[in-house]
């Protein structure tokens, strides 16, 4: 199955606790790391997500993986135009993440598959590797700027004369630079925006032009969320997702339940 092709990445996680801890995290934390489930309900469907935090077998750092299936029922469930949903999935995410918990520093592997064509590809798949430092907290403000490359695979990808290539091809490298942040409200209240800045480095001209837009080589994407604690496992948070393209109201949006294992 063609999925398959993402199972070489994973997950996000947390620069201060080691995996190992039994003990209930901060769910507020953009980086904690905790075993969890969780789904969402959007604007393109249904969303899915499972967390396993796990032993690294190395006692200064901690890791978590995270598998994201998104959109699923987008024409039933979902309330945008059948130009932009399917009754099959939208996208998949897997991430993996790893801390030095001896330096608030971290390393993120991020994979995002579509199965929605743009102007490059019919499907396309992103892996980046990033680095993450956690900055010392301002008052109710946290930090966590974030800096990485990536390459861009596709499938049925358009070459510059305009021919398909069949099956799957690398199309080419970005790189991304960002940051996770959070405003601690009150002890159950909280609010995340997250900015991300990404242009293509190398690749075919169509890639490196379209990848993110006709005649468009980079894109600010902006993602923000007001999150409630109901108690210390379980969360509600409403998600918003839009880009320089497409404003606040057009761009995605998602309520989502999660809860620590």
């Amino acid at each position: 199955m063609k999925y398959t092709l993402l199972s070489l990445a994973i997950a996000l996680s947390a620069p201060t606790i080691a995996a190992e801890t039994k003990e209930v995290q901060d769910m507020s934390d953009p980086l904690a790391i905790y075993t969890q489930v969780g789904a969402g309900v959007t604007d393109k469907g249904i969303n899915l997500k499972v967390g396993q935090a796990y032993d690294t077998g190395d006692k200064t750092t901690a890791a978590m993986n995270i598998i994201e299936v998104k959109g699923i029922l987008g024409d039933t469930l979902g309330w945008r135009s059948d130009s932009q949903t399917t009754n099959s999935i939208d996208s998949f995410r897997f991430r993996n993440f790893t801390t030095k918990l001896t330096n608030g520093t971290a390393t993120q592997i991020d994979a995002n598959y579509s199965l929605r064509g743009n102007l490059v590809a019919e499907e396309t798949m992103d892996v980046s590797y990033s680095f993450i430092k956690a900055l010392p907290p301002k008052g109710k403000f946290s930090f966590y700027p974030l800096a990485g490359v990536g390459v861009s695979v596709g499938e049925s990808a358009i070459e510059d004369d305009g021919s398909i290539d069949s099956g799957y091809s690398t199309m080419g490298v970005y790189g991304l630079i960002g940051m996770y942040s959070k405003v601690a409200i009150t002890d159950q209240i909280w609010i995340n925006y997250n900015p991300f800045w990404l242009s293509t480095i190398a690749g075919s001209d169509n890639y490196k032009d379209n990848y993110y837009g006709f005649d468009q080589s980079h894109i600010l994407t902006h993602e923000f969320a007001v999150s409630y604690q109901i108690n210390p496992r379980m969360n509600l948070r409403y998600f918003a997702n839009w880009n320089e393209n497409v404003d606040f109201f057009d761009g995605d949006q998602r309520i989502e339940f999660n809860y620590q294992l």
